[in-house]
């Protein structure tokens, strides 16, 4: 009886106490463009996205006085660079905007205000893909069935014991 136990404690924890490990897409986040003091000329955006990692699925919020200024996506890095506000992609203009990310690849983002985009109130955002992160969900109840018990032969008694043994082992093996 004691060797059943066992057996069935090392089943149950080779089979991760009835769980199963899941892919699923990592947790999204929505970054607030500039911390607390958000989108204005004072604050270093450049400083504040260098840290930053970006994937596909995230969204940027970026608030900012819409009286004073607005947000522009540019299309190229030289627009961007240049400061070249003549054909945005985009315009952001509520004041709270939230920019979801789409798509993979580099976005260029600045200050609809061309004094503002040359004094830095830009930033570029590179959309990196998404990654998969491992989780373990709970299986359904492990139900084991087994036959009455039946007298063992001297031939099998042996071999009745060493798969009990081997699989006690293991399981040892695997808590320390």
């Amino acid at each position: 009886m004691g060797s059943m136990v066992a057996a069935l404690l090392a089943v149950a924890a080779i089979m991760g106490g009835g769980r199963w490990w899941s892919g699923v897409a990592a947790e999204e986040h929505r970054h607030v463009v500039g911390g607390d003091r958000g989108w204005e000329v004072s604050n270093d955006i450049a400083s504040w996205s260098s840290g930053r990692t970006f994937t596909v699925g995230d969204s940027l919020w970026i608030t900012y006085s819409a009286a004073q200024e607005n947000v522009v996506e540019l299309g190229s890095r030289e627009e961007y660079i240049s400061c070249d506000l003549s054909n945005p992609i985009k315009m952001y203009t509520d004041g709270l905007d939230q920019i979801p990310l789409e798509g993979e690849g580099t976005r260029y983002f600045a200050s609809g205000n061309p004094e503002s985009c040359k004094n830095g109130l830009k930033f570029p955002v590179i959309v990196l893909p998404q990654t998969t992160t491992y989780t373990h969900k709970r299986d359904p109840p492990l139900v084991l069935r087994a036959d009455g018990p039946t007298a063992p032969s001297s031939s099998t008694r042996l071999n009745g014991h060493v798969p009990c043994l081997f699989t006690t082992l293991l399981a040892l093996v695997m808590f320390f």
